[in-house]
């Protein structure tokens, strides 16, 4: 297991993050479905049109964090769902596991202030410096895809350059995440369809008690060749997942309200305890 030292500046922006959240009911804090896009949109618009728009960082900041927990339930709601179709459907439990992994590192991205935007055509970088929230609006081209930037993003962050669990999206490589994903989604005349035996609860609980204590010095990154490669989708998407949660955990899971409430959601809470091994299940993924 690999364990990453936190420096100041990440816990403090992580702090930063996650503080307002702290001031309200958790339950009622996330905005409305696109509520960040549409407000980087305005924002957008405010700054080619040279208008002040620093005053409206602060609550666009606050949305970064929000959207951020949100994409990460979203990566352990998928995990779920790649889990009960290990069985019934290699192809479907292949891309679901694949997009647990994607929202894994879509949500770091989020939290470390990265957004692309799609209808604006641009990558923001949200910062804050000396108490001050500063936003940039880099130009996205067309190869600057979401199943690559957001990976490239994590990648190139210093605290995440050197864990094999995150890596450039390339679909070209044989080991490839998205390549992977490319050959379940896209590939004509995929292996014979099982037969389909929808599985129970139980079966759903011992698919991720088993991912979970697969011992890995390094991720072992799906192939292509090797399709499905289903059990490796599902532990890298697993192993991310987890590292999201304890990097939040490490830096602000006793001080705030609203992470205390979600970091646990209710309707997983049957069949993930986000363990790694027994070994590892005491231990935290990030030192401060």
């Amino acid at each position: 297991m690999i364990t990453m030292r936190l420096d100041a500046t990440l816990q403090a922006h992580i702090l930063a993050a996650f503080a307002p959240l702290n001031d309200e009911a958790a339950v009622h804090a996330f905005p409305p479905t696109s509520a960040l896009s549409k407000a980087l949109l305005r924002l957008l618009e405010a700054h080619s049109k040279g208008q002040a728009y620093q005053h409206k960082l602060p609550a666009i900041a606050k949305m970064f964090t929000t959207a951020s927990v949100n994409m990460w339930m979203r990566a352990v709601h998928a995990f779920l769902v790649s889990a009960s179709l290990t069985e019934v459907s290699p192809a479907w439990s292949s891309v679901a596991g694949y997009y647990s992994s994607h929202y894994s590192v879509r949500a770091l991205a989020h939290l470390l202030g990265h957004f692309q935007m799609h209808a604006g055509r641009r990558i923001v970088r949200l910062r804050l410096s000396a108490g001050v929230y500063n936003c940039k609006f880099d130009p996205k081209s067309g190869a600057d895809r979401e199943h690559k930037v957001y990976w490239k993003i994590v990648k190139q962050d210093p605290h995440f350059a050197a864990d094999s669990f995150f890596r450039e999206n390339t679909s070209g490589d044989n080991r490839s995440d998205v390549g992977h994903r490319d050959r379940a989604n896209y590939a004509d005349h995929l292996p014979e369809f099982p037969l389909f035996r929808p599985l129970d609860a139980d079966a759903v609980r011992d698919r991720i008690n088993r991912i979970s204590n697969i011992e890995t010095s390094s991720a072992p990154i799906p192939r292509t060749d090797k399709y499905p490669d289903i059990e490796n989708v599902q532990i890298v998407a697993y192993h991310r997942l987890v590292r999201f949660r304890s990097l939040v955990d490490t830096v602000v899971v006793d001080g705030n309200r609203f992470w205390r409430v979600h970091r646990d959601p209710p309707w997983a809470r049957d069949f993930m305890d986000y363990q790694l091994t027994e070994e590892a299940s005491a231990q935290s993924l990030f030192t401060r």
